[in-house]
């Protein structure tokens, strides 16, 4: 059979395989399946690309791998690297992970960008533009996916403040943009200098862009350089004429766009706003005094209360990842199941730190996916909750964004954990969210603190309610 269509149909197939995994990604419960059947789909398409060599029609495909040798030895670098890192990585560290895997993307596109241009073998202004724009676009999100790596695993713990920083940043973006016109004007026949330059300015551009973006944005950069990727990728597989990279770039591009509109929307912001507005990056001004005192309460009270609940209704958080609590939590959930509770789980978009994080989390505890819910289907029932309980959340259930005009969260759609009878915030101590301002929750006349490390108060919990059915003798 001709290599050809072997290598025609195997693109296809990894197209796919793409598209059905990332369908099958859209619910809890079938999300497992289709991430391994995107990664047999990216299985195909590398194996697709060996298959080159025995193309007798190659002299046709203007862009082919010339060296089998190194193209194996990258691959084994890889797997290894992802297979080792991917069995290590703590379930908090996830959001880093994946920066540094959109990063890795964005450079690779970056670099056959550079080696299209430095090797003149892309031609016609639509490839040279495309590649040019692949360039620009990988650059960006390779550095600034870096720096918000290195921002959220407590690397870099500043963020960068210049007068005139957007004039600054819009200069050097405007030079590059000039640049790359001048390279495809010339139709690629530039120094090599000049197309150094280029690339070194955009990957300075996608610095100067992330650093000033504060901690509680992070993760919505991160899913717009997702999207950067996803582009770079689409673009360079049209310059090397692959089907399969074009697709996949779409695929992940549109993914990308959509996950960080979603995300600003959950915050009720723009993407110019999570982009350029410091949103994050210290304390909150003008929010004014808040009334009340926080009230503390012992874990096995709370405990107790909840067994003699009717509803109970729990919206967990970062804090809930960085103690690990989630396998205690679920425990001491079965334990008020058992005694007739009706417990619900509420999600809100952006709890923890990359959408998605909580129904993980709570998956990997063995919770069952029919007893979480997304904020939009579960606000409405706080208000017939006994108990409702926040663990390690702070912005997400922060009242002052219904109330409070002057405060920075103000219009961001919350989880209404205040409605209910009675709440219980567990929490280490009396630290602000990413946001700096203050939460107006902790202060009301129905929440009580439950203050240490989320694992050992549910210990406690259990214990508890152990005790009142004689299981702790």
């Amino acid at each position: 059979m001709d290599a050809a269509l072997i290598i025609d149909a195997a693109y296809f197939a990894a197209a796919f395989l793409f598209i059905y995994g990332l369908k099958r990604m859209s619910s809890p419960v079938t999300a497992r399946s289709g991430i391994v059947v995107a990664g047999w789909g990216m299985v195909v398409a590398v194996l697709a690309s060996f298959l080159y060599t025995l193309d007798v029609n190659a002299a046709a495909r203007p862009h082919l791998p010339t060296n089998i040798t190194l193209a194996a030895i990258a691959l084994a670098i890889g797997l290894g690297w992802a297979w080792w890192s991917g069995k290590r990585v703590a379930m908090t560290a996830m959001p880093q992970m994946v920066a540094l895997y959109n990063g890795m993307g964005g450079g690779a596109a970056a670099a056959i960008a550079a080696i299209e241009l430095l090797g003149h073998k892309t031609h016609g202004s639509v490839g040279l533009t495309l590649a040019v724009l692949g360039g620009l676009i990988g650059s960006v999100s390779l550095s600034g996916s870096l720096i918000a790596w290195a921002k959220l695993d407590g690397r870099i713990d500043r963020t960068l403040r210049l007068p005139g920083l957007q004039l600054i940043n819009g200069a050097i973006l405007l030079l590059t943009v000039a640049i790359g016109v001048f390279m495809v004007y010339r139709h690629g026949a530039v120094a090599m200098p000049l197309i150094a330059l280029f690339f070194v300015l955009a990957l300075v551009y996608g610095v100067m862009m992330t650093m000033p973006i504060g901690g509680a944005d992070m993760p919505v950069v991160i899913s717009l350089y997702n999207a950067f990727t996803g582009l770079a990728v689409g673009f360079e597989g049209y310059v090397l004429n692959n089907p399969a990279l074009m697709i996949a770039g779409m695929v992940v591009g549109s993914a990308g766009t959509l996950l960080t509109l979603l995300m600003a929307k959950a915050m009720n912001r723009s993407v110019r706003n999570v982009l350029f507005s410091n949103f994050g990056a210290g304390g909150a001004e003008g929010t004014g005094a808040i009334q009340g005192t926080m009230k503390s309460v012992d874990a096995g009270d709370a405990a107790i209360n909840m067994r003699y609940a009717s509803k109970v209704i729990i919206a967990p958080g970062y804090g809930l990842a960085v103690a690990q609590a989630q396998h205690k939590l679920y425990e001491f959930v079965k334990l008020l199941q058992d005694a007739g509770v009706e417990v619900k789980f509420a999600i809100h978009p952006v709890a923890g730190r990359m959408p998605g994080h909580m129904n993980v989390l709570l998956a990997e505890a063995g919770v069952p996916y029919d007893i979480i819910y997304d904020m939009e289907d579960i606000n409405n029932e706080f208000k017939e909750a006994d108990v409702a309980v926040v663990i390690g959340a702070n912005d997400t259930v922060n009242p002052a964004a219904r109330t409070n005009k002057s405060s920075p969260i103000y219009g961001m759609p919350i989880l209404n954990v205040d409605q209910a009878k009675q709440v219980y915030v567990i929490k280490r101590g009396q630290g602000k969210g990413y946001s700096g301002v203050e939460n107006e929750l902790f202060f009301r006349d129905n929440c009580s603190m439950v203050y240490g490390d989320a694992q050992k108060v549910m210990i406690a919990m259990i214990q508890a309610v152990k005790s009142l059915e004689g299981g702790g003798h």
